[in-house]
């Protein structure tokens, strides 16, 4: 799961497109100015983000999100839904 489109918007806002086509906004507020993330606080620091070499979410103020996690937070799915080891996995514990 790769991000190739970010665009910052209101309120902690991104507007977010993943490689499969999936696309939509993912509220981020509940992070900000928390850790690592008061570093968005700062002035126009949260609009600066783009997708990552990587394919994660990336700020120049140093700042990076995962993938998957935003991809899970946008659809609602599960871990195991995208990633179907992990049924396999658990059986087996």
């Amino acid at each position: 799961m790769r991000i190739v489109e970010a665009r910052p918007g209101s309120g902690f806002r991104v507007h977010l497109g993943f490689d499969d086509g999936t696309a939509g906004e993912v509220d981020l507020s509940d992070l900000a100015g928390h850790g690592v993330f008061a570093a968005w606080m700062d002035g126009d620091a949260f609009l600066d983000v783009a997708p990552g070499s990587g394919g994660e979410l990336s700020w120049a103020c140093g700042v990076d999100l995962c993938a998957d996690a935003l991809y899970l937070r946008l659809t609602g799915k599960r871990p195991d839904d995208i990633f179907p080891a992990l049924r396999s996995e658990a059986r087996c514990a």
